[in-house]
């Protein structure tokens, strides 16, 4: 009875363990930093957004890393709370099997200060992810 305890206790271990030790699938991984970026937002924290951005990080060719942090106070200075919805939103890999992600969105943004929001806009996004190590950076964001 002890070795069928212990074989199980091994075998349940085991299982625990192989999803720590297989490749994380890239593709979820994306999938999941969009994910991340927008809880982020919405949750008004800063300093984990500023995390996920590359080095490299630009807006619009123009803006950095120092930019978007500005940007994300007055808003979340301004706003009460800040809502990001995806009326669409597709990820991949470009080309596959790289170290580059591409995310295109179309999203509608809104800020209130109390229960009715004050402002509601519509954009259309593309943001491109670096993958380092097993993090994705965002590199590069544009919108329309």
């Amino acid at each position: 009875m002890l070795t069928r305890t212990a074989f199980l206790t091994l075998l349940a271990g085991a299982a625990l363990a192989l999803p720590a030790c297989s490749k994380p699938d890239p593709q979820m991984a994306l999938e999941a930093a969009v994910q991340q970026l927008q809880d982020q937002l919405e949750a008004k924290d800063s300093g984990a957004v500023l995390a996920m951005l590359d080095p490299l990080f630009r807006a619009q060719d123009e803006f950095d890393a120092g930019w978007a942090r500005k940007t994300m106070a007055l808003m979340f200075l301004r706003y009460a709370s800040v809502k990001i919805i995806a009326v669409s939103r597709s990820s991949h890999i470009d080309p596959p099997g790289s170290l580059i992600g591409i995310t295109e969105a179309q999203v509608v943004v809104t800020g209130a200060q109390g229960l009715i929001p004050e402002r509601v806009s519509p954009y259309s996004v593309q943001l491109r992810w670096k993958l380092e190590g097993s993090d994705w950076k965002l590199r590069d964001l544009r919108w329309e």
